[in-house]
């Protein structure tokens, strides 16, 4: 979820901007032309007043942890309309402008994960409208941190997380995936500290504080992104480079060499890379996510540097959302397969080309595994594990699992075996090209693909059982699955170990950080203590400095209750905010009355060290709060 030319944007804002709240969605949505449809998790009316282009003029007060300033939007009203609803949560509203003179305003009574409308009269003339604001204590997009919650620990820090409806938190906006507008921004910061955003930056340190930002290219709010705290950035080559605090820019910079190469062989595979640079922010450790697709910057968890380059293929995920995501966008969170299963199967086809077919195999198979185990914790036959989502009514983070991440990447490899790869590429490139800073509905895609891809094939239309896994549950029988050539050989070494061959004969000593995942994802829930140490004495899991093994041989030790694990798995969880670690290992320790109370007491100390997001769900999980 995560690159300076100009352009007639506000033509293509007026063809993107076109959704429907309350009509039935369109569904013989036509090659290039603009989508209609439903979005129900945006209160505004961004479907009948376009909002072509936003500036923010902010001041950040990191004691006060509030943001604070104004957000002027650049408005057409074609269509006759009586006022302007924008999406708003948890916040304060000072005053509002159109056209340079004071105006009423009202704001409605919250919604359940919605926040609350702000209306604004206006007028068939109106061009410009001016919100001063405040943000709230509970903005869900904004993690404050204090020094001591930072890697250095010597400066406070900011950023934000705006997918999927928190920049209602801090800008008062459309808050909807398939509304488009430009920006500019003037960010002031305390003096010492740089501001950073999803947009044109600056690289280096000034002595005022104020920051100023240029984004010419359209992007939907949840792309809305800041950060403000004491970073420095080294470049790795011209259009390519990394941001991250003094402390671990070094490390950071030679973890994230290829980067450069990775954008190369992007381009090769879809086309030209179209945000100018691409840059990636390492964040402080609260970071819930492992990336996020800011354009031109990508935030990144610092749990992928591993000191040996093993886990950058989150980056090639991240890389990939310049072209699905970013630059053509699901229309709705219903949607949402759109962005990320076809940025999994972009990523691995980046990776197949940097790494060999082998390599590659190895995501595929641990994908697979991570959508077996996330249907069979849902229910084979539930209606979540649909492509096409239904989440009205609901949180929209609700869909953030593996359906639409590996059940849509599954889809789309299954798609380019039946078509054959050639044909699959030139059709993925016509697609990106198409909808290139607009947005698709899952009905639309599935239309061009009818049109553009199969054509008159019967024979292929027949074979690809397209409603089976758009609109049915679980796994369709033609998922392709992944060769085994590496996994195989460690499948009979984890049978060797389990059959009482000691960890130092078995041979281990070429894998890759891939192969012992799915070496300890193979081990039994019941392996012995004897067994997790005689491993834990040979190969030191516990300092393990990779966050999926680490990550993986906790849960081993907390099954059973391997306490030399302990000290390193509290290191672990104080310096590690991502709920796809954190999450799993706290209900873990649920399990008994023991591990309750480490649980509660690890919590404790360590809850401020994450961020709203989790707290929410670790709230409910350690402290039972609904």
């Amino acid at each position: 979820m995560f690159r300076h030319c100009l352009f007639a944007v506000a033509a293509i804002v007026l063809l993107t901007g076109c959704f429907r709240k309350h009509a039935p969605e369109e569904s013989t949505l036509k090659p290039v032309t603009a989508a209609q449809w439903v979005d129900d998790h945006t209160l505004s009316n961004a479907d009948s007043v376009i909002v072509k282009h936003l500036h923010l003029d902010i001041k950040v007060n990191m004691e006060a942890k509030q943001i604070s300033g104004s957000a002027m939007w650049t408005i057409n009203n074609a269509h006759h309309q009586k006022e302007l609803i924008l999406d708003t949560y948890d916040m304060t509203i000072d005053s509002v402008i159109v056209d340079a003179r004071p105006s009423g305003f009202n704001l409605d009574t919250p919604i359940r994960y919605l926040g609350s409308a702000l209306h604004i009269p206006i007028n068939d003339n109106s061009k410009f409208v001016t919100v001063h604001y405040r943000t709230g204590p509970n903005a869900r997009a904004l993690q404050w941190l204090a020094p001591d919650q930072t890697h250095d620990k010597k400066h406070p820090f900011l950023y934000t997380q705006s997918e999927s409806i928190y920049a209602r938190s801090w800008i008062p906006c459309p808050d909807g995936p398939g509304i488009r507008f430009t920006y500019t921004a003037q960010v002031r910061v305390p003096v010492g500290l740089m501001a950073l955003m999803s947009a044109e930056n600056n690289d280096v340190l000034n002595d005022s504080g104020v920051y100023r930002f240029d984004m010419p290219l359209p992007i939907p709010a949840y792309l809305m992104a800041l950060a403000v705290g004491d970073v420095v950035f080294r470049g790795i080559d011209e259009r390519t480079g990394v941001y991250a605090e003094r402390g671990m820019i070094d490390k950071a910079r030679w973890e994230f060499e290829n980067v450069g190469r990775m954008v190369g062989n992007a381009e090769q595979l879809y086309g030209s890379y179209r945000w100018g640079r691409y840059d990636v922010l390492v964040l402080p450790p609260g970071f819930p996510i492992g990336g996020m697709e800011n354009p031109k910057l990508t935030f990144l968890t610092p749990s992928i540097i591993a000191g040996d380059r093993s886990l950058v293929s989150l980056v090639a995920h991240e890389l990939a959302h310049s072209w699905s995501g970013n630059l053509v966008t699901n229309a709705t969170w219903n949607d949402f397969w759109l962005n990320e299963g076809f940025t999994n199967y972009f990523e691995r086809r980046i990776m197949e080309q940097m790494m060999g077919a082998a390599y590659a195999d190895m995501l595929w198979e641990i994908g697979y595994q991570d959508l077996q185990n996330t249907i069979l914790s849902m229910g084979p036959d539930s209606r979540d594990t649909w492509l096409k989502l239904d989440l009205k009514g609901r949180d929209p983070d609700d869909g953030l699992n593996d359906i639409p991440y590996e059940k849509g990447c599954h889809f789309l490899r299954m798609i380019e075996r039946a078509a054959g790869r050639d044909r699959f590429d030139k059709f993925l490139v016509k697609y990106f090209d198409a909808f290139a800073f607009r947005t698709i509905t899952t009905e639309g895609f599935l239309n061009y693909m009818d049109t553009v891809l199969i054509g008159k094939d019967t024979a292929l239309r027949n074979s690809l059982n397209t409603d089976e896994w758009v609109y049915g549950p679980g796994i369709p029988a033609n998922c392709p699955r992944a060769g085994n050539e590496l996994f195989g050989k460690v499948d009979a070494e984890r049978a060797k170990f389990l059959q009482g061959m000691p960890p130092e004969k078995l041979a281990f000593i070429h894998w890759s950080a891939h192969e012992w995942l799915y070496f300890l994802r193979g081990l039994p829930d019941s392996a012995s203590i004897p067994q997790l140490t005689s491993l834990d004495k040979a190969f030191r899991l516990s300092e393990s400095g990779n966050s999926e093994l680490a990550f993986e041989w906790y849960l081993h030790a907390l099954k059973a209750n391997y306490t030399p694990a302990y000290p390193h798995m509290e290191q672990f969880l104080s310096a590690i905010g991502r709920r796809k670690f954190i999450e799993p290992l706290y209900s873990q320790m649920m399990q008994t009355p023991p591990g309750q109370e480490m649980a509660r007491r690890l919590y404790e100390k360590y809850r401020l060290n994450y961020h709203p997001l989790a707290q929410e769900s670790l709230d409910e999980i350690v402290l039972g709060k609904k």
